[in-house]
């Protein structure tokens, strides 16, 4: 077991390089399970979640391997099996992409029902009735979903109820290989969505309107081979320009992707920091000045992200004014508020709704992270702090922030690991 040390006070200077998305790595990865030909992937965090997804196609017959520029070749070509076990599938709940890629190819799949932070309520439903939809028969049993196809998928037109990214996701990679046309319609919008299908019809699918609320999908034979290179991640990058706004720094973010950004830097903006974009850079100076309090209304993209409230809460603790911040995502999302409470911020929860009254200094105690996205807020929270933060169980922010330690130190955060 490992944990942070982080000594609070220090202005974050400096440039940073933003990593390959996690978000859309994930599925790619289980994607190349759609083609026998070797796929290579560049830009690839090293993050726990990756190497999760790595096991448990490796499991399944992939092999790996990895070159001295860190691309990783994917070689499909000899599954071996169709199960996704409950020992790595209780550990990340993006295992069930898997799901639609096995059926999809293979005409089976036994996924188990899947696990991951403890952030709320998030439901396979949509993914199974899409799937039947494209003619699959699938049974819940044992805490494993079971489906299987007699033939070969064929392409419906499926309305998903809620919005859902990986349930989109799973439906994309079923369709590619179904027979004829399937239409995905109320479907998430996200960069990684599109980042996902750029990733299959290089490919060879035929894939259309990615990123818009309706993707039509032409399904093809076989997929092959080829090479790709995963986008830069949008909320690694929003973290960082956090940790800088919140210590009244200036930082630049390289290899960055500013135009999957808009709703974040928007809200930045109006914290009074200076924002300065290139193609693939992002530059934010508080100019030594203390943060605005903001408003925030977290739903899916293009607005303001989920992904990213905990650490808007975070710098709220110690801006000028009262932010209030609305959860509209997920139910269970605000667990990181009581470990800021022991820190000294004022901070009133409501049902999905969070009042923070900005103070001029908040305390390092030690705290405990809950999930991802809230391990990564109470990092930010010990880089504004008087004294030592003690951040436990770390084991969730190496699931998605790749050598973060080493990075904000780089930016002159005063933080390190230490086993105990």
């Amino acid at each position: 077991m490992t944990r942070l040390i982080i000594t609070g006070g220090e202005a974050l200077s400096g440039e940073v390089r933003v990593s390959g998305a996690k978000n859309s790595a994930l599925p790619i990865l289980a994607a190349t399970l759609l083609t026998e030909d070797k796929v290579t992937l560049n830009n690839v965090p090293h993050l726990n979640d990756i190497t999760t997804m790595m096991e448990l196609t490796g499991g399944l017959g992939t092999r790996f391997l990895i070159d001295e520029h860190m691309g990783i070749e994917v070689d499909a070509s000899k599954i071996i099996g169709f199960k996704a076990p409950y020992d790595l599938v209780k550990t990340m709940r993006a295992s069930v992409l898997v799901l639609g890629p096995l059926l999809a190819r293979f005409g089976e799949a036994e996924v188990s029902l899947p696990g991951g932070c403890a952030i709320g309520s998030r439901p396979v439903d949509l993914h199974l009735r899409g799937i039947e939809a494209l003619g699959a028969q699938v049974i819940l049993e044992d805490g494993y979903i079971r489906a299987r196809v007699n033939d070969r998928l064929k392409g419906a037109d499926i309305r998903i109820e809620k919005v859902s990214v990986t349930g989109t996701e799973n439906l994309m990679m079923a369709a590619v290989l179904a027979k004829g046309t399937t239409i995905i319609r109320n479907a998430a919008k996200e960069p990684e969505i599109i980042d996902l299908a750029n990733f299959l019809n290089i490919l060879g699918a035929e894939i259309k309107d990615a990123g818009t609320e309706t993707i039509i999908i032409e399904g093809v034979d076989r997929l092959h081979g080829g090479n790709y290179s995963i986008m830069p991640d949008r909320i690694e990058a929003g973290t960082y320009l956090a940790a800088a706004a919140c210590t009244r720094g200036k930082i630049k973010l390289k290899k960055a992707a500013p135009d999957t950004m808009t709703a974040i830097l928007d809200k930045f903006e109006k914290t009074g920091a200076h924002i300065n974009v290139d193609k693939d850079s992002i530059e934010l100076d508080m100019r030594g000045k203390r943060p605005k309090a903001v408003d925030i209304c977290t739903a899916p993209y293009p607005a303001f992200p989920t992904d990213m409230q905990a650490q808007f809460m975070a710098m709220n603790c110690i801006a000028e004014g009262t932010g209030t911040i609305t959860e509209t995502i997920f139910e269970n999302r605000f667990m990181h508020v009581f470990e800021m409470q022991r820190m000294g911020a004022n901070i009133e929860v409501k049902d999905n709704t969070a009042v923070c009254q900005g103070i001029d200094l908040l305390t390092g105690v030690p705290v405990m992270a809950t999930d991802l996205r809230a391990s990564a807020s109470l990092v930010i929270a010990g880089l504004v702090a008087e004294g030592q933060t003690i951040v436990d169980r770390i084991y969730h922010i190496d699931r998605g922030y790749e050598c973060i330690e080493e990075k904000l130190a780089l930016l002159g955060a005063k933080i390190r690991r230490e086993p105990y």
